[in-house]
């Protein structure tokens, strides 16, 4: 019998039913849906549907996430999709780190998406590219909770599978090789420092994503996390103003 381990307190999906617009909202690797639960209260609260599905593999043991691939990644949001296409005329995305590599993907595969919002996306992590490369190795240290703001934490994994980052960084190559496909206003939020993912991340995606309508937003006051950071209420606001615009 595989073990059964279940989803910890704060990890769960979420979902709020309001108007019909929809904002699909992802957290990232090996993090949970509590890193993006402020910001889907607040959609909820300025009346959008909102759904935030817990990535498959995430949100109970690091172990249980050694078990997935991206496609069970992928599956998990289009299944969030799915939900939100069933009660809206128009969709948003908003994903944090590699959420913001499967809001990439979503536009990619889905052009009546209305615009995605990245936060520190992904699409290259040299680290991680190294650490595919451990042969005897099962699981590195955490990269979760990568936050400036004093006493506040990241419910994520305290370590990291290494075949998860294989997973990943077989995502990220994808994705990469696709930005070319992404035509919908794209709002691309980037922390000036960032432990996790490099920086230089959003200016590629700037450059290599077909949208007509897309900016950069620098976050001063962040590290990866931004969602649950300093510059968490600047991100709600401006997009709110995104979506209300477009």
């Amino acid at each position: 019998m595989p073990e059964q381990y279940a989803v910890l307190e704060g990890a769960e999906p979420f979902y709020f039913e309001g108007n019909r617009v929809g904002v699909l909202v992802s957290h990232g690797f090996t993090g949970t849906t509590q890193s993006m639960r402020p910001l889907g209260e607040a959609f909820a609260d300025a009346g959008y549907t909102v759904c935030s599905p817990r990535l498959k593999g995430h949100g109970t043991h690091y172990k249980d996430m050694e078990k997935t691939t991206f496609h069970d990644w992928i599956e998990s949001i289009e299944e969030g999709y799915q939900w939100l296409q069933e009660r809206c005329d128009s969709i948003y995305m908003c994903g944090l780190s590699m959420g913001g590599t499967l809001s990439l993907y979503m536009a990619q595969k889905y052009s009546e998406l209305k615009g995605i919002v990245l936060i520190n996306a992904a699409i290259e992590v040299p680290d991680m590219e190294t650490a595919t490369d451990l042969k005897d190795t099962r699981f590195i240290d955490a990269i979760g909770s990568d936050i400036k703001k004093l006493n506040v934490q990241e419910l994520a994994y305290e370590k990291t599978p290494v075949q998860s980052i294989r997973e990943i960084v077989g995502l990220m190559e994808q994705v990469r090789l696709d930005l070319n496909k992404v035509t919908c206003p794209t709002c691309i939020f980037v922390s000036d420092v960032d432990h996790v993912v490099p920086p230089y991340n959003s200016e590629v995606i700037y450059k290599e994503i077909e949208s007509n309508v897309k900016e950069i937003i620098p976050l001063k006051d962040s590290y990866h996390v931004a969602t649950l950071d300093n510059d968490q209420a600047y991100i709600i606001e401006k997009t709110l103003e995104f979506i209300g615009e477009y």
